[in-house]
């Protein structure tokens, strides 16, 4: 069988054509750039970029502002790179130093889109796929225009480690003295010894003891926690030195279990045994947004969010009974904390996450007889010959794309909804985070969540149902305004997914957008009616408000934080509002 040739001009040309689509649209949607219309017909913009330059290219336009643009429509030309060096000063009002760190990133993105690109599959074929395998095959953030750039890969790195790779590979572990670890988990899990119980071979655990024993230590004064390989040499390896001179830390092997990156890049799954926990690890690489690193304090709180979240779900019974959401639990967890840097707030904070480990709930054992999962952000999937996913699950359902659709959104919403407007809580449903649940006909039937600890929020507004909520979990979760707190459902779910999916429903299912929209509505409403007694939660937490605040990914980036270093995560930046869709439909 002769190997799969290397991606020449061709591929790159049509890598940057929707690079630069992409570029077009994100840009625009956020108003970083301002298209204007070109002559008579309503798809045809123009973007003066110089005097001497001019794009020019057709876009369609949706909800919440949305931009469509052809990728085949683009001229003079279509290559990304080249637009930034042209507009970087000009429209795009960058600095140089925000300008050189772009390019690497688009430059890097634009090598993982040609080599998914080469092996990309029918989506006939990506429907068999089990959720594991189907992760390596997205192609990332549909926002963020720069989504693969992972600052501080080599290209070897990304071949290795990138999810795109689709290789599963055996981890290191290491050992930490308790003077710099400490243990968390949940009801069950209180002691570490009981992890590693469910999670290591008996010959593994007798072998990482007999690695600390012939040191001249005491295994039991240490944990153990899998590293990535990369995190090891890269950061541990240098910044935690003495602490390995010391025997504080001491490299162990394997544990012998092979295990595969998902989207999120640190977090990988056990394929030797998927019924086991996937683990979550810190990784100091730069990518849409944020350093990848875990936070200290976050880590210590995983397990106690999980507890207080799965307290919640299991006294009510219209999440735990009626609408069966799957919470995937963060566990147990090691944090190994730094002991200059994590003493030291003001230094940047990828020096503040540098080292441990959460274990989260596997997925498959949590399924009925049946079922299977995908992540939300498959979808908007669209295979190499245009056909979209979400299409290929219409048509193997049987079912009419209207019916599937409600189905669709009867699975996602209900236990969003009752989270929110009950418990004041709100989760960001982004394409990652949500996983859809299907039944043997591809219908979907009900939602599973991830991503607790960096991704819930709660009204910074005192409500009755927070009144027991454990100490260290009011001190980690993230409070926003009442008014703010569905602007993560909007962002994530709405923005960061539907408004991707409406487009695609509207050309290859016959759904038009605004039927789209009104189907989102219905559920809402529905819900509403189900709970008429939370009528003052619905106008707290206003889903359906005339405009909404425009969060904006590409800017943060662009704009305002640029490539520096921070003591603190950054957020989304705000800019405008947009109209709501949800609105009056």
């Amino acid at each position: 069988m002769s190997a799969t040739p290397p991606p020449g001009a061709a591929d790159w040309e049509r890598a940057g054509r929707r690079m630069l689509a992409k570029m077009f649209a994100e840009f625009a949607y956020e108003e970083i750039i301002t298209p204007e219309p070109d002559g008579d017909a309503l798809d045809e913009y123009r973007l003066t970029v110089r005097p001497d330059v001019t794009y020019r290219f057709r876009a369609a336009r949706g909800c919440y502002g949305h931009w469509r643009v052809d990728p085949d429509s683009i001229s003079p030309s279509a290559d990304p790179l080249k637009f930034l060096s042209e507009a970087h000063d000009t429209v795009l009002g960058l600095t140089g130093d925000t300008t050189g760190h772009l390019l690497r990133e688009l430059t890097a993105t634009l090598a993982a889109d040609v080599r998914s690109a080469a092996t990309a599959l029918p989506v006939g074929q990506l429907a068999d796929l089990g959720s594991a395998e189907l992760e390596g095959h997205q192609t990332g953030h549909p926002w963020i225009v720069a989504n693969k750039g992972r600052i501080g890969f080599s290209s070897q790195d990304a071949a290795e480690w990138a999810p795109e790779a689709r290789t599963s590979r055996r981890l290191p572990w290491l050992a930490v003295h308790r003077s710099l670890a400490r243990y968390r988990g949940v009801p069950g899990l209180d002691t570490p010894d009981r992890l590693y119980a469910e999670e290591l071979p008996t010959t593994a655990r007798a072998r990482f003891a007999r690695t600390v024993a012939e040191l001249g230590r005491d295994p039991e004064e240490y944990l153990w926690l899998p590293v990535h390989p990369w995190q090891w040499d890269e950061s541990i390896a240098t910044l935690f030195a003495p602490q390995i001179a010391a025997g504080e830390i001491v490299p162990l092997p394997t544990d012998g279990d092979l295990r595969l990156p998902q989207q999120s890049i640190r977090t990988f799954l056990n394929s030797s045994r998927p019924e086991l926990r996937s683990v979550k690890l810190p990784l100091s690489v730069l990518n849409t947004l944020v350093w990848r690193g875990l936070p200290t304090q976050r880590t210590l709180a995983a397990p106690a969010v999980t507890g207080w979240v799965h307290a919640i779900r299991d006294s009510d019974p219209f999440l735990g009974e009626e609408t069966r959401v799957v919470l995937l639990g963060e566990t147990a967890s090691v944090t190994v904390e730094h002991p200059i840097y994590d003493r030291l707030p003001g230094v940047p904070y990828q020096y503040r996450e540098l080292l441990g480990c959460i274990w989260r709930e596997p997925l498959e054992p949590q399924l009925a007889p049946g079922e299977r999962a995908r992540t939300l952000a498959a979808l908007p999937h669209t295979d190499p010959q245009g056909r979209s996913f979400t299409a290929e699950l219409v048509r193997r359902s049987g079912l009419e794309p209207q019916v599937w659709l409600r189905h669709l959104f009867a699975a996602l919403l209900p236990p969003l909804l009752h989270f929110l407007y009950r418990y004041g809580t709100v989760f960001s449903p982004h394409g990652e985070n949500a996983i859809v649940v299907f039944d043997e006909r591809d219908v979907p039937v009900r939602l599973a969540v991830k991503d607790f600890v960096d991704d819930v929020n709660i009204s910074a507004e005192p409500l009755p149902e927070h009144v027991g909520m454990p100490a260290e979990v009011r001190q980690v979760l993230l409070t926003e305004a009442p008014g703010f707190l569905p602007q993560f459902i909007h962002s994530g779910l709405f923005i960061g997914v539907f408004r991707y999916l409406a487009p695609l429903c509207e050309a290859q299912l016959k759904v038009p957008e605004a039927e789209f929209w009104a189907l989102v509505r219905e559920e809402i409403l529905r819900y509403h009616a189900r709970f008429p007694e939370l009528k003052e939660r619905f106008e707290a937490f206003d889903l359906l408000s005339p405009r909404i605040e425009r969060l904006c990914l590409n800017r943060n980036r662009l704009h305002m934080d640029g490539y520096r270093d921070r003591s603190e995560r950054p957020h989304a930046a705000v800019h405008g509002t947009v109209p709501n869709p949800l609105h009056g439909v």
